[in-house]
């Protein structure tokens, strides 16, 4: 059996840390020792179901403690997981239960309907199982856990403990195969980059479906001491500020809309005394909403990460107390960092290019796909698609996706520098960026932007502002006011869904 084999990380940490209230979820807590009953019964479940070694699972369940006892369940009797975020539509299920052949799909009662129909003729998929009841076709956890506890499958290293779906939003999702090493080595090392003595209360809100929970929760496994997670079953952010004043939380880990739709809330309503990290990633924060949560909320450090689905989720973060505002950190203990020109060499510091990484929690490569693999990972490094630089002490400062550029009369303009302009403004609770071809310019900037509640801003204010904070080849002409700026499953600007829109 691999050494890396992550149900055996999984029964180290129990033996570690033993029996004790470890998660709270809608109202009640639920102790480790009875966790893991559930997980070692359902792995017998699934193995004598006839889920085999290397099988794929799609898993599309809201955040509820039977997503990480089916991962561990799943990971224990030696199959796949696949996990899908739970807001995607039964046309894009299907695919990737087709793309993966899939043996199963795990859910949750209320995406029960969008599986069936996802999964309607698709040959390779034998079993629905849910956390809810029994029905017609439909098999139930809890009838699977009533099997004797079960051993741990044998794996190797290298073998996929998981087939993660990019979410696709410049073009069809792709799977990144995952083995037992590289994400059981990316959770040692993010615990180790981000620990704090003494941080031991953790705020969950992100889909545990996404690849920056499901790290999140494997690094968990390596934490030295006991820990508690409150897991929320989708964010809401009122209610995010109510168990966080009432368990004392200590840590939460949220993307930008977040925190942005926080500041929205009277957060000095609330004791918020204890949080002291907050962990940001998935899509680039801006600095002004950083400073301004941590000015509502004194003794919080807002610390963001970076990294991709293919690189383990993550790549870098701020080390606590020596953060760089701005920027997405250090690399962690293990991975390097490179930024790369159009000449296929590293850069010097401080100058763009193209974010490559290697280290030990890559993807082996995308699922039956070699050529976009060789492409991915040309040289040994993994190429992001992101521009970025490296300042002088190593930080890493993402400018923006390679393939959102737009070239305005010869100059390139990154999104994100005009997103982050509009976001300081008082009135402007989202902005996301876009280009549309011009006659005369090559391409124009376009601004979509959302407003706080009660706010009443024109779009010539907002391109006066946009003017006065950006180059003359940068500052929006088009700014569009809308009620809300499309977002993807995971909180991402969709600037697919903007370009749509245009």
């Amino acid at each position: 059996m691999g050494r890396y084999h992550l149900a055996r990380l999984a029964d180290a940490a129990f033996e570690r840390h033993g029996d004790y209230e470890s998660l709270f979820f809608e109202g009640r807590w639920y102790r480790s020792g009875d966790l893991q009953e559930r997980v070692r019964r359902l792995s017998r479940g699934l193995v004598e179901l006839g889920i085999a070694p290397g099988d794929r699972v799609v898993v599309v369940m809201a955040n509820c403690p039977e997503v990480p006892i089916a991962y561990h369940a799943l990971w224990r009797a030696g199959a796949v997981i696949t996990p899908a975020v739970f807001l995607l539509p039964p046309e894009e299920i299907r695919l990737i239960l087709q793309d993966a052949e899939a043996r199963a799909v795990i859910t949750t009662p209320e995406f029960l309907p969008a599986v069936r129909s996802a999964a309607s003729g698709v040959e390779s998929v034998k079993w629905i199982v849910s956390a809810g009841p029994e029905e017609d076709g439909v098999l139930s956890l809890s009838s699977l856990e009533e099997a004797p506890p079960g051993g741990i499958v044998d794996r190797e290293d290298g073998d996929l403990a998981a087939l993660m779906y990019t979410g696709g939003t410049t073009g069809r999702a792709k799977g990144v195969m995952l083995s037992h090493e590289a994400l059981w080595r990316v959770g040692e090392a993010a615990q180790r980059a981000a620990h704090i003595d003494g941080v031991t209360r953790t705020l969950a809100a992100l889909p545990l479906s996404h690849g920056y929970g499901l790290v999140v929760s494997v690094a968990a496994l390596h934490v030295p001491e006991r820990g508690q997670a409150v897991l929320m079953r989708w964010f809401e952010p009122q209610a995010w500020l109510e168990l966080a004043a009432e368990h004392r939380m200590q840590r939460a880990v949220v993307v930008p809309t977040m925190l942005q739709l926080l500041l929205g809330l009277p957060l000095e309503d609330h004791d918020l005394s204890s949080l002291r990290v907050i962990t940001c990633g998935a899509s680039p924060l801006p600095p002004e909403v950083a400073r301004e949560f941590e000015r509502r909320v004194p003794g919080a450090e807002v610390l963001e990460g970076y990294g991709l689905t293919e690189s383990g989720a993550i790549m870098t973060v701020n080390p606590p107390g020596r953060r760089k505002l701005g920027s997405v950190g250090l690399p962690l203990p293990g991975y390097e960092v490179a930024v790369f020109g159009d000449d296929d060499r590293p850069v010097a510091p401080e100058e763009v290019g193209e974010v490559a990484s290697r280290g030990p929690g890559m993807m082996a490569g995308y699922w039956r796909s070699p050529g976009e693999t060789e492409r991915a990972l040309r040289g040994g490094w993994l190429r992001t698609g992101d521009l970025g630089r490296l300042d002088q002490d190593g930080y890493l400062w993402i400018v923006d996706r390679k393939k959102d550029l737009i070239i305005r009369s010869g100059v390139n303009v990154f999104p994100r520098d005009v997103e982050d302009a509009l976001v300081e403004h008082p009135g402007v609770q989202a902005a996301g960026v876009v280009g549309r071809p011009d006659p005369v310019r090559g391409e124009e900037v376009v601004a979509f932007v959302s407003l706080h509640s009660g706010q009443n801003v024109t779009r010539e204010e907002l391109v006066e502002w946009s003017k006065r904070r950006l180059s003359r080849e940068a500052y929006p002409r088009d700014v569009r006011i809308v009620g809300a700026v499309p977002l993807t499953p995971i909180g991402k600007v969709d600037r697919k869904a903007l370009r749509a829109l245009l």
